[in-house]
């Protein structure tokens, strides 16, 4: 059994966004307040999670988390990655935290955050062991958990979704190459992104989002990274088939 945990199911500027006084922005129903995209997965033997962007702090304290065994990231962008300084408390017992990336994500937090990397470290700063991952190739890590990173194409940019037994996780995506969907294909619970109902260059929107659903054919599917464009969370799942849900921050479900 595999545990999800949707920590944060907005886009990069979450809901409600600074200055913005739109019927979502304005809504007082709890569905329609979202942090930055990200997710926690607790399998028989990892508790890991999925992106840490810089609404980090906030996500575990609401969900009361007081360890992880590891960090995946899906890519570099700052909604993906600028909650990184705040694992301090996460590892104090646990040195270093498992980051694992595309060699190209973990330049670049190095590049971010030089000061975490350095020979003689300033005491207190994350202490990240960075591991690097390769789309395609599976990563057992201690225990029985298996996670599967994932080929998908943010736009131009090449990113990475997970296939974690029989949870695929994809987000910042506008296309997937075939192997993408022969890997995922039949999954039981399929988390993808949907920005909005318009065309957006480098998120799938909800008629594209849909199309990815019908082609993987999942037992049940959960669209995340809404921008307040979208509308409202009752808005949105009103217009969703069977099967298909709007996540929703702090949504736990159980995957088979």
């Amino acid at each position: 059994m595999t545990r999800l945990t949707f920590l944060g199911t907005g886009t990069s500027t979450g809901i409600p966004e600074i200055g913005c006084h739109c019927p979502t922005c304005s809504s007082t129903d709890p569905h329609d307040h979202r942090y930055r995209a990200s997710a926690l997965v607790r399998t028989k033997d990892q508790v890991i999670a999925i992106d840490c962007g810089p609404d980090f702090r906030e996500q575990m304290l609401q969900n009361h988390v007081e360890h992880l065994d590891a960090i995946f990231l899906t890519h570099e962008h700052y909604d993906h990655v600028g909650g990184l300084d705040d694992i301090r408390p996460l590892f104090r017992e646990h040195k270093p935290c498992k980051i694992y990336a595309e060699p190209n994500v973990i330049e670049a937090i190095r590049t971010r955050m030089p000061y975490a990397f350095t020979e003689h470290r300033y005491p207190g700063v994350p202490d990240m062991q960075m591991i690097p991952i390769t789309p395609g190739e599976p990563i057992l890590l201690s225990g029985e958990t298996t996670v599967l990173p994932l080929r998908v194409m943010h736009g131009r940019l090449p990113i990475v979704g997970f296939r974690i037994g029989d949870l695929s996780y994809i987000t910042d995506c506008k296309t997937l190459p075939e192997e993408t969907y022969s890997a995922i294909k039949g999954t039981h619970t399929l988390v993808v992104n949907a920005l909005r109902t318009y065309l957006h260059p480098a998120h799938l929107d909800l008629d594209e989002a849909l199309e990815v659903i019908a082609k993987v054919h999942p037992r049940r599917s959960y669209l995340i990274h809404f921008a307040h464009t979208f509308g409202t969370h009752n808005q949105i799942q009103a217009r969703l088939p069977r099967d298909v849900y709007a996540a929703y921050d702090q949504l736990t479900i159980d995957v088979p």
